[in-house]
């Protein structure tokens, strides 16, 4: 019996010695797995930061060409408002020509006009 006492021992002993080695293993799978995904953290970190910085200056210089363009459009609005006005002036002249045209028209036709005389000099007819 002490013998099976002394088997069951060194049964138990080795496999608490297994366990403790696989534990071991596996502890350490997980801390380099652990190192690892802080490496890929602190690479994302440091892409997020290059990332911010980029996006702030193309914030920046959409602002500044968001300005531009606005100061440009005020530029160019009298510009425009004085072709739009030179356009109704060309529409109003056309117009009062054309009103014009057509009165003229109606008073020439309106008017009895004389048909114009012939001055009568003798007409003499010859026959031989």
């Amino acid at each position: 019996m002490k013998m099976f006492i002394k088997l069951s021992v060194a049964s138990v002993s080795g496999a608490v010695v297994y366990l403790i080695y696989t534990v071991n293993q596996t502890l350490r799978k997980g801390m380099g797995t652990l190192e690892e995904t802080n490496k890929t953290l602190e690479e994302v970190r440091n892409a997020v930061h290059g990332l911010t910085h980029e996006s702030k200056q193309l914030i920046h210089s959409a602002n500044q060409l968001t300005a531009d363009v606005k100061g440009k459009m005020e530029n160019v609005d009298p510009l425009l408002e004085t072709a739009q006005d030179v356009g109704e002036m060309i529409h109003n002249v056309t117009h009062s020509m054309k009103e014009a045209s057509l009165n003229d028209s109606k008073n020439r036709l309106s008017t009895p006009t004389a048909p114009p005389q012939a001055e009568s000099e003798g007409v003499q007819i010859k026959i031989k």
